[in-house]
């Protein structure tokens, strides 16, 4: 069976340059034509702008959910997550979640969150197992 090398989230934005500035900028990725990736594809959208403001839908949150993502990716340790953290907030990310921790059975989780722009919220978590 073949399997699926990557994928990407496309996003429907307001201001195409705009979203473009800030996926290169900000949160680190390469930028072309309407391509926003990072680290080999580990991170990728496709983003297009919209014919009207109405057009630009981030998730809404859902019954049971306590917070909203639009996009999640998961980071390998807790240090990477915390140095993400860091450059993120360097280069001016919108901070959404500040990162938390949550302990479970298996081990501890933790999780921060950026909006980009049109309010689209990008999520990056990493887990430890307990030793």
């Amino acid at each position: 069976m073949s399997k699926v090398q990557f994928s990407v989230q496309v996003l429907v934005v307001s201001d195409l340059a705009r979203s473009k500035a800030y996926y290169q900028d900000v949160l680190g990725c390469e930028v072309n034509d309407f391509w926003a990736v990072r680290d080999d594809f580990r991170l990728g959208f496709k983003l297009i702008e919209g014919k009207s403001a109405e057009d630009v839908r981030p998730n809404r949150i859902g019954d049971g959910q306590e917070k909203v993502w639009d996009t999640y990716a998961y980071v390998e340790t807790h240090d990477d997550l915390d140095e993400l953290y860091e450059e993120l907030k360097s280069k001016g990310a919108i901070l959404h979640q500040k990162p938390e921790v949550y302990e479970f059975d298996w081990g501890v989780w933790k999780e921060f969150s950026v909006k980009d722009p049109d309010q689209y919220v990008i999520a990056f978590g990493s887990g430890k197992k307990k030793e």
